[in-house]
């Protein structure tokens, strides 16, 4: 967070951090896992929706286009969907 407040004052005064995106998440792995758990331990805002690894988004870029149009109903693309939907939520004006 020490880095982020350096960036408010170089850079941007109204910089607002929204939270820490978990990406490539894998639920099964216990290490992710625990890792999470100690960002969350130590206060550190971590948004609720988590994006999980897949071979989905790979195949996306390969083939020039965005998750949403090449598999609306993909998890990942629900998850990018749902995140999206906190953010806006969230949005300050």
């Amino acid at each position: 967070m020490r880095e982020i407040e350096e960036l408010k004052e170089d850079h941007n005064e109204d910089l607002q951090v929204e939270g820490i995106i978990v990406n490539q998440f894998q639920p099964r792995a216990s290490l992710p896992q625990q890792m999470l758990d100690e960002l969350i331990a130590e206060g550190l805002p971590v948004l609720p929706v988590y994006l999980n690894a897949s071979v989905k988004m790979r195949e996306s870029h390969q083939a020039n286009l965005p998750l949403i149009h090449l598999d609306p109903r993909h998890k990942l693309t629900q998850q990018f969907v749902d995140l999206h939907h906190l953010l806006e939520t969230n949005a300050h004006p």
